[in-house]
């Protein structure tokens, strides 16, 4: 999305334009939604969740610097959000149910029932194993390789140097790596 439009957006909306907003709610609810899943790994909370981060950046929005892109900002709060439940709630994220979000197979193997069944297992081994992970690694993997958001972007959201995610994400991958390969050993 163009930081141009949102700029426009956000300027018509500290302005009382509140149907202006709800673009930005279109354009991010999606993304904010699977970010806050991979956070929770509770649909429901995850869909709570971003709802009160969308409340929370509205009533913000004053104090949101226009030189900036709005994506950074909202998944921090966002970020911020999933935190605090957490926190509150002491919950131990499990991520079972980001399966049910659905891989789509390549139209090559639609049919196939042996490739289907093996992806099947492939994708449950991965989410067993980012579920295994401590929440700050399995954070960092989601934002980077599930929501594809860019080191300076990741930096921003969760308050570091963009080096200390670079190296943050490497030993997380190390990690889900080394759990992956245990858990095929058995």
């Amino acid at each position: 999305m163009e930081q141009v439009q949102e700029k426009a957006w956000i300027e018509q909306t500290i302005g009382g334009d509140q149907e202006a907003f709800g673009h930005l709610v279109t354009a991010y609810s999606r993304p904010a939604y699977f970010t806050a899943l991979g956070i929770l790994g509770n649909r429901d909370e995850a869909y709570d969740l971003s709802q009160e981060a969308f409340v929370r950046a509205y009533r913000a929005l004053d104090k949101f610097d226009l030189s900036r892109p709005f994506a950074p900002w909202f998944f921090r709060i966002l970020r911020n959000c999933c935190l605090t439940f957490l926190s509150r709630r002491k919950v131990h994220a499990s991520l079972d149910e980001l399966r049910e979000s659905g891989v789509e197979p390549v139209a090559g193997d639609r049919f196939d029932p042996s490739l289907l069944a093996e992806r099947n297992d492939d994708i449950d081994r991965v989410w067993r194993a980012l579920g295994a992970l401590e929440d700050a690694s399995r954070e960092i993997i989601v934002l980077k390789d599930l929501q594809g958001h860019r080191y300076k972007e990741i930096a921003v959201i969760l308050g570091i140097p963009e080096g200390t995610v670079m190296s943050r994400l490497y030993h997380a991958r190390q990690k889900l790596k080394t759990i992956l390969l245990e858990e095929r050993a058995r």
